[in-house]
């Protein structure tokens, strides 16, 4: 049986530990807590049971202990995110090299703002999965839809994670929206606006950034990215974070597999864009943005006005 140097591997870990923490940790913290994953993971999933108990809520509930059930689930999911909370504020506080003298108050209100907002959220949903019903000619009811589609799933995750985002969490928003990239293939950022009805078929490899801004009734295929097409630098040659750099696209936009939308653009209402094409210009309501057939756009694509 080979004898393995154990204590070498051991202490050049440990090495390489201290050199990040050297490095990276906000003087005078030596201890701290982040965000659990596999916690967040669970609240979500008693989420989904609140928010659908009888779809996605434990096997077998009956309508009449949906009450009980969701009233049970929903403070066990709250408490347990009041914890993560507490740490998000703290770590927040630690990096910010700010006092967190009253956190736990803090917290509590967040937590009662994010609960308070989940009826809301819940209609948003509700406005998806139809979109989808409506718009597959493949889905038999909305049922299957909830049940089944990718699209739907990284939905409730950001729907929920965008909450958190404008409540001043955004670690534990950014682990909501990758809990839900990791199973879907769908990557959108808990900064993404969102209007309701929005409708991703397929949805694999579909790619939405921080400042974009979607409207209502929105309908992207597989694959396409509505991403930046340049960063803006500071002086010491660091990105510079939070400008609006992602596109808008307006109520009625439809997008097809494969499309590229970069910039703060705006695609109009209405329009459609054709699959695989790249777009880095305004698009008027209304148009049709197709691969290049004969009068070129800056992009290569080719724009017609129907």
């Amino acid at each position: 049986m080979a004898n393995f140097d154990i204590s070498r591997i051991v202490q050049g870990l440990h090495d390489a530990r201290q050199q990040w923490r050297q490095a990276h940790r906000p003087a005078g913290d030596e201890r701290i807590e982040f965000p659990s994953r596999d916690a967040l993971a669970a609240i979500v999933g008693q989420l989904k049971g609140v928010l659908f108990p009888m779809r996605l809520g434990p096997p077998g509930l009956r309508q009449e202990s949906e009450e009980f059930h969701v009233a049970h689930a929903l403070d066990s999911a709250l408490h347990a995110l009041l914890r993560q909370v507490e740490i998000e504020l703290k770590y927040s506080a630690a990096l910010q090299q700010r006092t967190h003298a009253d956190v736990s108050g803090q917290a509590r209100e967040v937590t009662q703002a994010f609960g308070d907002a989940l009826p809301g959220i819940r209609v948003m949903l509700d406005s998806d999965v139809l979109a989808a019903y409506q718009g597959d000619p493949a889905a038999r009811s909305v049922d299957e839809v909830l049940l089944c589609y990718p699209g739907i799933l990284a939905m409730i995750h950001h729907r929920l994670a965008h909450c958190l985002y404008q409540l001043g969490l955004p670690l534990l928003a950014r682990i909501v929206g990758e809990l839900a990239h990791a199973e879907t293939g769908i990557d959108i950022h808990p900064g993404a606006t969102i209007g309701a009805g929005f409708f991703m078929d397929h949805g694999t490899g579909i790619v939405i950034g921080e400042t974009a801004v979607i409207g209502r009734h929105v309908r992207l295929y597989q694959a396409v990215t509505l991403g930046a097409k340049r960063f803006t630098t500071l002086a010491d040659g660091s990105l510079q974070k939070g400008l609006p750099r992602h596109p808008v696209v307006e109520d009625d936009v439809v997008i097809y597999a494969g499309a590229t939308v970069l910039g703060r653009i705006t695609i109009g209402k209405g329009a459609v864009i054709g699959g695989n094409v790249w777009v880095t210009h305004d698009v008027a309501p209304g148009a049709r943005v197709a691969q290049a057939a004969s009068r070129e756009d800056g992009a290569g694509n080719h724009a017609e006005n129907p």
